[in-house]
């Protein structure tokens, strides 16, 4: 019984931690355009490889 007086607040600060993190990255707009990054990613329009010479 005596570990639960340490798991208990270690899983509240860990949960408090996580939703802190999640609130964060809503108020940094983290989650702005997720359909034009889905598009922008498959575009051929930018090509990273080498050009021929």
């Amino acid at each position: 019984m005596e570990i639960l007086a340490i798991l208990i607040p270690a899983s509240l600060i860990l949960g408090a931690a996580g939703l802190g993190a999640f609130l964060w990255s809503l108020r940094a707009n983290q989650y702005d355009d997720p359909e034009g990054d889905a598009r922008r990613i498959l575009s051929g329009r930018y090509d990273d490889r080498p050009k021929q010479d």
